[in-house]
């Protein structure tokens, strides 16, 4: 009697998910979809792991989770149907976290594709999303989101906590994000409108673009470019060989690549800026460490930090404005001078030649500005130094 009570209520609980889903086939465009619907009850967590298929979770004002799904088969209708049943689908809820899962029973059939639309209440405490082929959305979850695709897109809108994505290389785009972000791609595109927390976001080779982030950044590609508009706190931008163009920066920088150009158009804290051969122009920085091994600089300091600061390039121009209130002592110098000099608008440095205008000779220059106070070290191997007067 007790095992048949519990049989009932076994019953009773997986009832209401049967009765909640509808399946039916029909032929569109010559092929065969295949839509399921349904409810669930009430969850605070979504947990979808599908083997084949694009994902679309969207929060809304509703108190349940309801689900769409289209799967679509080639062939005829018995070879389709075949195909819908060795793919299955189950949705049910689990202690407080609502399940839709989908795998294959045997060898997945060639063209089978499907789509997954899930419409769950906006305050989940989380959502967890994983697929093997498809792309991923999601979009109004006030809490956090891990998205995991073998190789599609990943697009994130208006998430109120954390962020983690992964893909095998699709493009990752990523709208507001109130919490941290932490997003790899192997080979696509990344793009970040506003994320309120860290961000650590690394590509194997495509471009990273940032129009605002709030605390601590790091970002790294394998080759493309970085461009960051503005972020409130410390920056790391490194990439194998793209060029990198940054905003203004409310702390430190370190801007890596290994060819491209670095642009930077302000920063709070110190800056420290390498490439292997392209040229780097720094404005509004108060203190700097900029290397490039074939370029020029350009490079414009301010009052702030008392850091030293050193300019050097292996064949190209070095330009550094100066802002008249800087304490600094400056030494400069050419190695190979043959045609090039050190000019200077301030009296106070001192500018010596140990040889003629045009044969092989070093030039230098020393002296103290305002009294004197951190160093500041420029120095070429073939080209000219420019010391004028900043703002």
């Amino acid at each position: 009697m007790k095992q048949f009570h519990k049989l009932v209520a076994a019953v009773l609980v997986l009832a209401p998910l049967a009765l909640a889903q509808q399946t039916r086939v029909y032929n569109e465009s010559g092929n065969w979809t295949q839509e399921i619907t349904g409810s669930l009850g009430n969850a605070r967590n979504l947990h979808v792991q599908v083997e084949v298929g694009t994902i679309k979770v969207y929060g809304g004002s509703q108190q349940g989770i309801t689900y769409t799904i289209h799967t679509q088969a080639p062939g005829s209708e018995e070879r389709a149907r075949r195909s819908f049943d060795g793919y299955k689908i189950n949705a049910s809820v689990r202690g407080d976290t609502a399940w839709i899962t989908a795998e294959w029973e045997e060898d997945r059939p060639h063209r089978f594709n499907g789509e997954f639309v899930i419409n769950v209440p906006r305050d989940m405490d989380s959502a967890k999303i994983e697929t093997d082929g498809g792309s991923v959305q999601v979009q109004g979850i006030t809490g956090r989101v891990d998205a995991q695709t073998g190789g599609g897109g990943i697009r994130l809108e208006d998430i109120g906590a954390s962020v983690k994505a992964e893909t095998g290389g699709g493009n990752i785009d990523i709208g507001h994000v109130g919490g941290e972000l932490s997003i790899e791609t192997g080979g696509g595109t990344i793009r970040i409108g506003d994320a309120q927390g860290k961000i650590e976001a690394s590509s194997g080779g495509g471009n990273i673009e940032v129009n605002s982030c709030q605390q601590e950044t790091t970002l790294e590609t394998g080759g493309g470019s970085i461009r960051v508009q503005s972020c409130n706190s410390r920056l790391k931008a490194s990439t194998g060989g793209g060029s990198i163009d940054i905003g203004d920066i409310g702390g430190p920088a370190e801007l890596e690549t290994g060819g491209g150009s670095i642009r930077l158009a302000s920063a709070k804290g110190p800056v420290r800026a390498e490439t292997g051969g392209g040229t780097i122009e720094l404005n509004g920085v108060p203190a700097v460490y900029a290397e490039t091994g074939a370029g020029s600089i350009i490079a414009h300091l301010v009052s702030g930090v008392g850091h030293d600061s050193t300019l050097e390039t292996n064949a190209g121009d070095i330009t550094l404005y100066i802002a008249p209130n800087i304490h600094v002592a400056v030494q400069a110098s050419i190695e190979v001078a043959s045609g090039h000099t050190i000019h200077s608008d301030f009296p106070e440095i001192a500018v010596h030649s140990d040889g003629n205008d045009w044969g092989p000779h070093t030039v230098t220059a020393e002296g103290s500005l305002n009294g004197g106070g951190p160093s500041v070290k420029i120095s070429t191997t073939t080209g000219d130094i420019y010391i004028r007067r900043g703002q």
